[in-house]
């Protein structure tokens, strides 16, 4: 038997051959410089922020050099997948309109984009090392291997599948083809050509050079189900779809001599690779990664829910990332991410302490300068998913409502109150009849001057006077009803007066809004209008009876 009729023995049903997938795959006309990252999670839950955090990386970086974004599905460990993972991974970045250049569901010329529908391209390859006598069948037990491992731990060996201890790979092709045709069941390993004693370096992007020893470990290339392992998968891909750099947890660093190996073997030409710190949380006196389990706010979906943009989440991850964007966005107020040059070597080379009240204060202020046309768009499409009460309100009084997103924003200091489109409802809703009437609530404890009100309104407002004059009618006001006109007098001779002219303020504003603390005051009247003012006076009113 030649060795090519022992590989298709080996690994049957095999469509076409390697040269059919170079050929289906040429190379991609790059000009220098221009990446081609890819993003490869695979589906055993949700996207957490730490991937996002990776994908990030991959996307800026093939965006600033006009290159591509590839979203590699990478679901060869079965076992570990979820129903609908990567269903929920594909709507984890549309929700956050997140857009890859290539991928499951939004094509691309390089795919399949999902590994388990790659099965022929990788058995090809399997085929072709062992055609070329760089790998093999090994058909040890569970249980042998089990015992291999123990006596390598009585001799304090190293543990592993290499040299002396890797039995299968002295076998004869005859020895292996008997007990192929007597049913054993078997896997296929790489024959590594490696030397412990012997070094590699990594020239990683973030870390800089990395030495380790070089593979000698046959590792598994493909499992006894037809399906590689990540390791020989992902050096395919990388290869068909010329990958140009594989930016990647830190955690694969260690996995890096193996990967090394792979592509010299099968004679591909090595991808850069940049390996990022993880996110971590500070618990206790101990730092840890972010776990799915534990962090709410790991999951992308939590955001999606919770209203906060994807350029909130992108400006936090710039922030994070490279040391010098914090500074720069600051000093350009009228400039975005795409604006700014991100580098690998600014990367952090250690672990990265995410800071949620960081993102969140970065979020407030994102929102203070957005227009509030622009910030009634976002929360109108918002709130159609997740507050239908409030968006009918908002398509029924559109003018109205931007008016009162605008209340303290187009000032040198806006107001950086709403941290998420689910908190415009939070800081808005007694602006709407529909809302004051049912959910307003009164501090009964306290009492009010309702006569003063009334007379207030009914004889000192008018809807057209200036911010000045309002302020100067209330004060007016103020001496009628005990009340000190100004709060230098109050502070000296507070026993002469009933109140400070601040007091009144917040009997209006707790009657027309029943809380304590809001925005501009005056520019609340204007928007409500004296009918409403008078009706709600008379709601405090009734309520405080």
């Amino acid at each position: 038997m030649t060795r090519k009729e022992y590989s298709e023995l080996l690994v049957p049903n095999v469509e076409h051959d390697v040269n059919y997938y170079e050929e289906k795959y040429p190379k991609r006309d790059l000009k220098v410089g221009e990446m081609v990252t890819r993003f490869a999670p695979s589906p055993t839950g949700f996207v957490h922020m730490g991937s996002l955090y990776a994908s990030f990386v991959d996307l800026v970086m093939a965006r600033q050099t006009n290159g591509i974004a590839m979203l590699r599905i990478e679901d060869t460990d079965q076992k570990r997948e979820v129903e609908n993972g990567i269903e929920g991974i594909v709507n984890d970045f549309k929700n956050l309109g997140i857009n890859f250049n290539e991928g499951p569901s939004f094509g691309g010329n390089y795919g399949p984009y999902v590994q388990s529908e790659r099965g022929d391209i990788y058995r090809a390859y399997v085929r072709k090392l062992i055609e070329e006598d760089k790998a093999y069948p090994c058909f040890c037990t569970p249980e042998e291997l089990e015992e291999t491992r123990n006596i390598q731990e009585l001799e304090k060996a190293r543990i592993g599948y290499y040299g002396t201890w890797a039995k299968c790979r002295s076998l004869t092709m005859e020895e292996a083809i008997e007990k192929v045709k007597n049913g054993e069941k078997y896997i296929i390993r790489l024959k590594s050509p490696g030397n412990f004693n012997n070094k590699v370096v990594l020239h990683d992007l973030i870390k800089g050079n990395i030495e380790m020893p070089e593979n000698d470990m046959d590792i598994v290339i493909l499992k006894s189900d037809n399906l590689p392992t990540y390791h020989f998968a992902h050096a395919v891909d990388d290869h068909l779809m010329h990958t140009t750099n594989v930016i990647r947890g830190d955690e694969w660093v260690s996995s890096w001599n193996v990967h090394e190996q792979l592509f010299k073997v099968l004679g591909f030409e090595m991808p850069a690779y940049a390996h990022i710190s993880p996110l971590t949380v500070k618990e206790g006196n101990t730092v840890r990664k972010i776990s799915k389990r534990k962090d709410p706010w790991a999951a992308v979906s939590y955001y999606h829910q919770k209203g906060i943009p994807t350029e909130v989440i992108d400006l936090y991850l710039a922030t994070i990332n490279n040391s010098t964007f914090e500074s720069w966005y600051l000093q350009n107020p009228d400039k975005g991410i795409n604006d700014f040059e991100f580098e690998f070597d600014k990367c952090p080379i250690g672990g990265t302490l995410f800071d949620i009240q960081k993102l969140i204060s970065i979020s407030k202020v994102y929102f203070s300068a957005l227009k509030a046309s622009k910030l009634y768009e976002g929360v109108l499409e918002y709130t159609e998913k997740y507050d239908l009460e409030f968006h009918e309100l908002l398509k029924k009084y559109k003018e109205y409502m931007i008016n009162v997103l605008n209340i303290e924003r187009e000032i040198p200091r806006p107001r950086r109150d709403i941290s998420a489109y689910e908190d415009v409802r939070k800081f808005t809703w007694y602006m709407f009849d529909e809302l004051y009437f049912k959910e307003a609530k009164f501090n009964l404890e306290k009492k009010y001057n309702i006569e003063l009100l009334k007379d207030y309104v009914n004889n000192y407002y008018n809807e057209s006077d200036s911010k000045e004059e309002w302020f100067n009618k209330i004060k007016e006001l103020a001496p009628k009803y005990g009340y000190a006109a100004e709060t230098k007098a109050y502070k000296q001779e507070p026993e002469k007066y009933v109140g400070s002219i601040g007091d009144i303020c917040e009997a209006i504003r707790v009657a027309v809004t029943s809380l304590t603390m809001t925005p501009d005051l005056y520019e609340i009247l204007k928007n409500l209008g004296k009918e409403r003012i008078i009706k709600r006076i008379n709601f405090f009113e009734e309520s405080n009876k």
